[in-house]
C-alpha cells in the first residue's frame, strides 16, 4: 500500500522506505504539503519504462488481425428510452 512521507521525514528515513517500497509499493514523498516524488523498487520502475511498441504494431500482430470482421456501424434508430 502507498505511504506518504514528508521530505524531512524521508532524508532521516531512506532505508525504512527503500525497505517499504521492495515490500508494500510505491512510496509517496511530499515536500510542503504537496506529492513531489515517488520512491518504487526497481522492477516496478522497469515494468513501467520498458520500451512498448506502438498500437498500430499491437492490433497488425493481433491473431484477430486476419479475421474478416463486420465493422460498419449500425445505422438504424436510437431506441426511445423515455423521460429522462
Amino acid at each position: 500500500m502507498d505511504r506518504t512521507w514528508s521530505l524531512p521525514e524521508a532524508d532521516n528515513k531512506l532505508t525504512e522506505i527503500v525497505n517499504e517500497a521492495l515490500k508494500s509499493g510505491p512510496q509517496i514523498i511530499t515536500w510542503r504539503g504537496e506529492a513531489t516524488a515517488v520512491i518504487l523498487s526497481y522492477e516496478a520502475y522497469r515494468k513501467l519504462t520498458l520500451e512498448r511498441q506502438p498500437l498500430s504494431e499491437f492490433f497488425r500482430d493481433s491473431p484477430l488481425a486476419d479475421l474478416d470482421l463486420d465493422l460498419t456501424r449500425d445505422k438504424s434508430h436510437l431506441r426511445d428510452i423515455g423521460d429522462l
